[in-house]
């Protein structure tokens, strides 16, 4: 279960003093892009960087990198045991998210890193990973509306709740395209604990022009790329030891290298599906993600005016005329199905196929719905001979995505 809190994994780490500075990244959207970018950066600049996202991708351990590369999962079960037998001893009862942080964190000290790329899991002022207390920079991505039944009901609640990272004496990036009542409210803090702030957009970046040019990166990837470069920027004074006179924009030409599975992934199903041509797999799992997505399905997808054939899972409680009003278009055809368990947490739950499949054809007048359950690869397998070869997209749910990519490893065994 989620049980927001700061004393379970402060108590979890008492006896473990964080040996490396951090970089602290809040938001609703954007958080896993801005770290790794920053993540790179700060790696081919010579720094032992490790990064902690959430959720995993196919692997409880792939949250976790050192170096640009997934901690061995005999480390991560290692120290695991130990941080769950400390949980145990001391009658603490930490939650799975506090265990996992706390064994991120305690990862990091035994690879003797020297920054880590932290997201915050959920809200911010009392997530688990605010407990850190050396931190180079914060960062604050877009906010939206999500997790509302924690954060609160309103976007000026919910981004209170994500600028709670905010720390005295730590300067801070904040995403400056955010809703005008998010700038305000993240504002109204910052003046508070009278720090340090940088308020970025694309427009301010103008030394990246000619690499979103070359990279043909979306609005939103170029947002994201500018806050990682300024947060970077924020953090260099204090990281001369390790990067020595290196700039930050010598190093801009690495990020072509920067892969983020599960965002506007375009990837082959093959083995899984007889489809020579690639489908785009997008983790989109509330309003303004599904309106990016939906904006770049129209502008790069729709071209030939033939329509989407889509397979869609959503978590439960999700508000799903949010999500896919934004991305499913009259004449579409879509599969929906369900994602299963989510490995470390059990309250995640799949929305019931079938009622998704009636609410999203009370969206838009659709040409087809097909509900498949629990069954995946047939959702997929149907989409695919639906489309013959025209626009495919699996979008959601991070956890359908998680699916799709762990169904595509075993059949390539």
């Amino acid at each position: 279960m989620i049980e927001l809190g700061l004393s379970r994994v402060a108590s979890l780490l008492q006896q473990t003093p964080l040996t490396w500075k951090a970089i602290h990244i809040a938001g609703t959207n954007g958080k896993g892009s801005i770290s790794a970018y920053l993540s790179h950066l700060l790696s081919t600049g010579g720094v032992r960087c490790g990064r902690f996202t959430s959720p995993h991708l196919i692997d409880r351990w792939d949250c976790i990198t050192i170096g640009e590369k997934v901690v061995q999962e005999s480390l991560f079960r290692q120290i695991e045991d130990k941080v769950k037998l400390r949980d145990q001893t001391l009658g603490i009862g930490a939650s799975e998210f506090e265990l996992l942080t706390a064994t991120a964190f305690e990862i990091f000290n035994h690879e003797r890193v020297e920054v880590g790329v932290v997201e915050v899991g959920m809200g911010g002022r009392l997530d688990a990973t605010n407990v850190l207390n050396n931190v180079l920079v914060s960062v604050i991505s877009k906010i939206g509306m999500d997790h509302q039944a924690f954060l609160g009901s309103t976007i000026g609640e919910i981004a209170r709740e994500k600028a709670g990272i905010l720390k005295p004496g730590v300067p801070c990036v904040v995403d400056n395209t955010n809703d005008a009542e998010v700038i305000e409210t993240v504002k109204s803090h910052i003046q508070e604990l009278g720090i340090n702030s940088s308020f970025v957009s694309p427009v301010q970046c103008a030394e990246l022009a000619p690499f979103f040019k070359d990279l043909d990166l979306e609005p939103h990837q170029q947002q994201n790329m500018c806050c990682a470069v300024s947060a970077l920027n924020l953090a260099l004074p204090q990281l001369k030891p390790q990067m020595g006179t290196a700039d930050v924009f010598s190093l801009l030409p690495r990020l072509a290298d920067v892969r983020w599975p599960g965002r506007l992934q375009n990837l082959s199903l093959r083995p899984l599906i007889d489809r020579t041509a690639p489908i785009l797999l997008d983790g989109a799992h509330n309003a303004q993600s599904a309106e990016v997505l939906g904006k770049y399905v129209d502008r790069r997808m729709r071209s030939l005016e033939k329509p989407v054939t889509w397979v869609v899972a959503a978590s439960s409680g999700k508000d799903l005329a949010g999500v896919f009003g934004s991305i499913i278009r009259p004449q579409d055809r879509v599969a929906t199905t369900e994602f299963g368990p989510v490995d470390g947490m059990p309250w995640v739950q799949s929305t019931d196929a079938a009622e998704l499949a009636s609410s999203i054809q009370s969206i838009q007048d659709l040409r087809e719905v097909q509900s498949f359950g629990g069954d995946l690869l047939s959702a997929i397998r149907w989409a695919s001979g639906e489309a013959q070869g025209g626009p495919l997209v699996i979008a959601g749910s991070l956890y359908l995505v998680s699916d799709v990519l762990r169904l595509l490893r075993e059949s390539q065994k």
